[in-house]
């Protein structure tokens, strides 16, 4: 059904893996969506204009402390990082009182994912099961097109991950090399018609630098390149990738490490990835910074 002249619900606006309002990536959350059509939820989306918005529903798994489906202005996606933790933190503030302490359920298109309550207002989600495929050899001059004189790591594969998005997944030598990388926007344009979603290319940071990665996430929207302040989906990627190629920086990544994203932007996103009995957890903290209701 239509919104109803005049309905109100609850609605926040989220700046997601930051504790500084306007660094990180923003989300829109209607709280009270139960009732809205899948039509009624793209036009908001479409409406709020961010890169997601995301709309609460009562949970139809018992396991579960609440349901969320998420549109871009233009289409659903079945899973995705920031709103994921965005809505998490939207409705812990507005009371919800979790089933299990010190963890929330969420009911999405890829099934349940728990998010673990920090005391320190860190949220960190379990990273969606994934598959991982080498980038075919006949695609390798098509990555070169998407990055103009960068050289991928010559050990460590392209691959591209699944899980509910798809990421190619690309490390360079370094942070700075990660900083400098050019895109080619018609080129990856070309990539994304092979089935990804876009590419996210990482390197390490020195010892003594702000994180132990630099994340940079690109994609294409009508046609225009497009890059992410902060992704946690293609940070959740990229953990799986270091875990399957058996942590190339050493032991301490195999435990936890951060990252950085968002530094071409002028945004400031902060990531911490913890590995718990063999599976990544993506973490990070939140800042509301609108809160009050949507009309129609």
């Amino acid at each position: 059904m239509g919104l109803a002249p005049g309905a109100a619900r609850r609605f926040k606006q989220v700046d997601v893996f930051t504790k500084v309002a306007f660094k990180g990536n923003p989300l829109a959350v209607v709280l009270d969506a139960d009732g809205l059509s899948d039509a009624d939820m793209q036009a908001m989306a479409r409406w709020t204009n961010l890169s997601e918005t995301t709309f609460v529903l009562t949970a139809r798994d018992a396991q579960a402390d609440y349901r969320v489906r998420i549109f871009s202005p233009d289409t659903e996606f079945p899973f995705a990082g920031h709103p994921t933790l965005g809505t998490a933190h939207a409705l812990l503030e507005a009371g919800l009182v979790p089933r299990r302490a010190g963890t929330l359920v969420q009911e999405c298109g890829v099934g349940l994912v728990p998010i673990e309550i920090g005391a320190d207002g860190t949220l960190a989600f379990r990273a969606p099961a994934a598959t991982l495929a080498p980038l075919e050899h006949q695609h390798q001059p098509l990555l070169a097109r998407v990055l103009p004189g960068a050289v991928p790591d010559a050990v460590c594969t392209p691959l591209v991950v699944t899980m509910g998005i798809a990421w190619l997944v690309v490390r360079l030598a370094s942070a700075q090399a990660c900083l400098d990388a050019r895109i080619d926007g018609a080129a990856l344009q070309e990539m994304t018609r092979l089935g990804v979603t876009g590419v996210a290319i990482y390197g390490p940071h020195d010892a003594d630098g702000p994180a132990d990665y630099e994340v940079r996430a690109l994609f294409t929207k009508h046609g225009s390149l497009v890059e992410d302040p902060v992704t946690g989906s293609a940070n959740a990627c990229i953990a799986r990738v270091l875990q399957a190629q058996g942590f190339p920086d050493g032991g301490e990544t195999s435990r936890a490490y951060s990252a950085r994203q968002g530094t071409c932007l002028q945004c400031d996103g902060r990531i911490a990835v913890t590995y718990v009995d063999g599976e990544p957890w993506i973490g990070g903290q939140s800042i509301t910074v609108i809160d009050g209701a949507v009309r129609a």
